[in-house]
């Protein structure tokens, strides 16, 4: 059974495994994005403090980020590389991929705990709390750090499902999680009075389930790649390999992290409380623009993998290019539908009139370069995929490190608070275009029997 799940990979019809495939991991990132997402709309109309809670939530976001971002070291650099050698027929090495990135994840784990658990607090304060808003964020990460753990085993190890072919299983490992996160955030914010405190106990609760589901189904039979205990002890040159493909995927969602700290402290140094919470309702409407591309390209990322280890570039070319153009036309489309109606986005989240209003001039200007930004998601994923480590940190960096981090420290100092919202569509204008460049003039060469051998 599982061997036939992954010769469809090399052998179904590409549009049809691609809607196959994509499908379940397009609902699965939109169900992952309502732990956070459904967190901070039910705080935003907490009566009397929403606002404020708000924006005290929103600034724990550089470390959940970062935490997030230890997690795709592991899967986004393992997982493909799992998928790779399966296409080989390579099944013993595949899965000491994966037995490593277990005990690479459980060393992560508590190592972020402890560390984020002692500094919690000055950390906080860096990444643009106030004294209004600082116990707020306390209390929210202080709960949340206990299920560091879940988050990295629910996030990290359910692209290795993903990787075999098991979309499906993969989308059921989120919505278990995201179900709960559901039911439990308006029974404990509310009807217990938990406030924020709530929030996060709901939230690591439905990551605990969420990551049982995802050990439980690598420990069976029904796995194409299995946890065995033989794997778990680290090996030097699977675990650097996993990392410097990992590198890329960190890098992007950790300097996540670094470009909140900026953008926060930014907003909260030219214009105050107000605009930071503006800043948490624009990134949440960005991860529902987002976060749907992001499900396709893991749901097609497989497909390029697979097919790449077994050498029929045919099948990759057609998968590459259809992956492109539909990231494309996606992001166009709920880019528009933001940039319209940014007050329906902002209601989502606020009850505040005075932060909708900012929010509905802020909006159009911020999230202008996601218009494009889906041909960057494209060929990164399809780097990715190839096993291409250097050139997606490449265009990693450039997007958020080059460009973004510096333009939100310089513009401000003469546009004002309105810089920091410009330096966002600049640099996704920026990175996507190089992106799509470097991406024409490499493609011939990185999806060849050389690129090939330069894996093994």
């Amino acid at each position: 059974m599982n061997e036939n799940r992954e010769e469809r990979l090399g052998t179904m019809p590409i549009p049809k495994l691609m809607l196959t495939l994509a499908i379940p991991s397009v609902i699965a990132q939109l169900i992952n994005v309502l732990y956070n997402i459904v967190d901070r709309m039910y705080i935003g109309h907490i009566p009397g403090i929403g606002h404020v809670a708000l924006t005290g939530v929103g600034v724990t976001f550089p470390i959940i980020m970062l935490i997030s971002a230890f997690s795709s070291f592991v899967g986004a650099g393992g997982a493909p590389l799992s998928a790779i050698s399966l296409g080989k027929g390579d099944r013993d090495k595949a899965e000491k991929i994966l037995g490593n990135g277990v005990s690479v994840l459980l060393f992560f784990s508590v190592t972020l705990t402890i560390f984020f658990q002692v500094f919690k607090r000055p950390l906080l304060y860096l990444f643009g709390a106030s004294d209004q808003t600082i116990d707020y964020a306390v209390n929210y990460i202080t709960i949340y750090l206990i299920g560091t753990i879940f988050v990295q085993f629910a996030l990290g190890l359910n692209m290795f499902i993903s990787s075999q072919g098991q979309a499906k299983i993969a989308m059921l490992s989120v919505l278990i999680g995201a179900v709960t996160n559901i039911i439990l955030d308006p029974i404990f914010i509310f009807a217990l009075n938990m406030d924020v405190q709530g929030a996060a106990l709901a939230t690591i609760i439905s990551q605990g389930l969420s990551a049982g589901w995802v050990v439980r189904f690598l420990l069976s039979e029904k796995s194409a790649v299995r946890i065995r205990r033989k794997n778990l002890k680290p090996e030097l040159s699977v675990v650097t390999g996993v990392m410097a493909l990992g590198i890329s995927p960190f890098i992007m969602q950790s300097t996540e992290s670094a470009i909140n700290i900026v953008l926060n402290r930014g907003l909260q140094t030219y214009g105050g409380d107000l605009y930071v919470g503006s800043m948490t309702i624009l990134q949440s409407v960005m991860q529902l623009v987002t976060i749907p591309v992001q499900g396709f390209t893991q749901g097609v990322q497989p497909i390029i993998s697979y097919n790449f280890g077994a050498g029929k570039f045919d099948r990759v070319r057609k998968t590459y290019r259809l992956l492109i153009g539909t990231a494309f036309g996606v992001t166009s489309a709920m880019c528009f539908c933001a940039v319209t109606f940014p007050g329906v986005f902002a209601g989502i989240f606020t009850s505040s009139q005075e932060l909708i209003d900012l929010v509905c001039e802020v909006m159009p200007i911020f999230m202008l370069g996601m218009f494009i930004f889906g041909i960057q998601m494209g060929c990164q994923t399809t780097f990715m995929g190839l096993g291409q480590a250097k050139i997606s940190l490449f265009i990693a960096l450039l997007r958020k490190v080059i460009l973004l981090i510096p333009l939100a420290i310089i513009l401000p100092k003469f546009l004002g608070v309105m810089g920091v919202y410009y330096a966002e569509p600049i640099s996704d204008i920026t990175s996507a275009t190089t992106a799509g460049l470097i991406f024409f003039f490499v493609r011939k060469k990185i999806v060849s029997d050389e690129a090939l051998k330069k894996l093994d």
